[in-house]
């Protein structure tokens, strides 16, 4: 019987594409203003510009293992503790720059300095936009009496816990909070679930897993022996990586849910 919800933050309960999504056209409408480059051609050199720097770094295997992508490097501090994240606190200004400059100058303007004025406009452009998926509150509200719910997300705890700051009403759900960048692993290594089942106090078998990422959520909880429930809003293709459940919508959760009790039910009986 399911005691205890593992929640993914980004992109199952967060919308953080779009958040993305907005913070990139908003700091790019500066560039066209000024240059005339249309938003959407600036934002895919930024985006390419950013993943070969961010994986010409020797802090790469590490931002890897705990679950930080490039994009979220265009906005965080890293104010960690930690020798990696110190590194990655040294490198981040440099890194925005670079990527905004160099993305620029591929889209037809040569202006480091303009391309620092957008380096700088993207982390605050990206703390202006915090969107949470329309059914998640109403979900976290039926279940919170029900459930232990844990909220296990990949991340400099720093930039982690500056999205829940600014969307304050998600934290009390939760019992307990994980952090890869805290724990030291990040999804999919199993460890990083059976530590947050232990905070819990339930078995795998008690516990479900809900993510959108294949590779992380989904893989992980496998490799934990934990079932999961894969969050499909785009209806994209099956991977090598087979879900217990699979979902387009958070609030069909709840459905899932009630037949999996129903069907508990009817076992016990039978």
């Amino acid at each position: 019987m399911v005691k205890a919800i593992l929640f993914d933050l980004d992109d199952t309960l967060l919308w953080d594409e779009k958040s993305v999504k907005e913070a990139f056209k908003a700091t790019c409408q500066l560039a066209e203003k000024k240059f005339g480059i249309h938003p959407d051609i600036l934002e895919e050199h930024v985006q390419k510009n950013a993943r070969e720097l961010y994986a010409s770094y020797e802090t790469y295997p590490f931002t890897k293992m705990i679950g930080i992508n490039p994009f979220e490097g265009l906005w965080g501090d890293f104010s960690d503790e930690g020798e990696d994240f110190q590194k990655l606190n040294r490198l981040a200004p440099g890194y925005r720059k670079e990527a905004w400059t160099r993305g620029l100058y591929d889209a037809g303007a040569d202006d480091p300095d303009f391309g620092h004025k957008l380096a700088e406009a993207f982390p605050v452009n990206r703390r202006k936009y915090a969107f949470v998926y329309e059914d998640t509150f109403s979900v976290l509200d039926q279940l919170k009496n029900d459930y232990r719910l844990l909220l296990l997300t990949n991340g400099s705890p720093d930039l982690q816990n500056t999205k829940l700051e600014i969307t304050p009403e998600l934290v009390p759900y939760f019992d307990h909070i994980v952090i890869s960048g805290d724990f030291g692993k990040g999804k999919p290594d199993p460890s990083i679930f059976l530590y947050a089942l232990k905070q819990l106090g339930v078995e795998s078998e008690e516990a479900l897993m809900v993510g959108d990422n294949l590779m992380t959520d989904i893989l992980g909880a496998s490799k934990a022996g934990i079932d999961s429930v894969w969050v499909n809003r785009q209806g994209k293709e099956h991977s090598d990586v087979v879900p217990t459940y699979e979902i387009s919508q958070l609030e069909e959760l709840l459905l899932l849910l009630d037949d999996m009790d129903r069907r508990k039910k009817n076992n016990s009986l039978g």
